[in-house]
């Protein structure tokens, strides 16, 4: 599957993502097809949250003081 390549992950836990709704996809016969458009809007959706944890766990660490400043 191209698209677990894409994203760097496992087939199972891109299935699982697919199942659940996370990701728009259609049935060819037995395969899953995801529109290209659909996983870049994805891939970004998941890159902010994941620089918006990042910016608050930084706060965090400079509020308590913990040298990273």
């Amino acid at each position: 599957m191209y698209v677990e390549t894409r994203q760097g992950q496992s087939r199972p836990h891109l299935v699982k993502l697919l199942e659940e709704g996370a990701l728009p996809f259609h049935r060819a016969g037995k395969h899953r097809r995801v529109r290209f458009a659909d996983l870049m809007q994805f891939k970004a959706q998941r890159d902010q949250a994941s620089e918006d944890a990042m910016a608050a766990l930084a706060k965090q660490a400079q509020e308590l003081g913990m040298g990273y400043e």
